[in-house]
């Protein structure tokens, strides 16, 4: 066999299996502590497409001043967002504070 043929095979064995993966991105989805149902609302929406385009959706919360003092409330807002959003994901972490964030991430629901 020709090594020119051979290596020409290779390459397009690589971009034939390149082509058919799916990259998953993780999205990230800005929540407030003080944040009112309808914007609530407004951002679960946006992570319910982001979940169903079969992406991962990081949630967090940027605690400031006297918010820090009250981190129990952000992981409240967090569980409220997570009822909204769980018949399309699933919580792959649960709220986590860390210094001023309180995050949690996002996975599609498996169908």
């Amino acid at each position: 066999m020709n090594y020119g043929k051979y290596l020409f095979e290779q390459t397009k064995r690589a971009k034939e299996v390149k082509k058919n993966q799916k990259v998953t991105e993780i999205k990230e989805v800005w929540l407030s502590m003080t944040i009112d149902v309808g914007d609530l609302n407004v951002k679960a929406k946006q992570a319910q497409k982001f979940l169903a385009q079969g992406n991962k959706v990081k949630v967090s919360i940027r605690m400031r001043g006297r918010q820090m003092a009250h981190s129990n409330l952000g992981i409240e807002v967090m569980q409220k967002f997570f009822e909204i959003v769980k018949d399309s994901g699933v919580m792959e972490k649960q709220p986590l504070t860390e210094g001023r964030n309180i995050w949690m991430m996002l996975a599609p629901a498996k169908a």
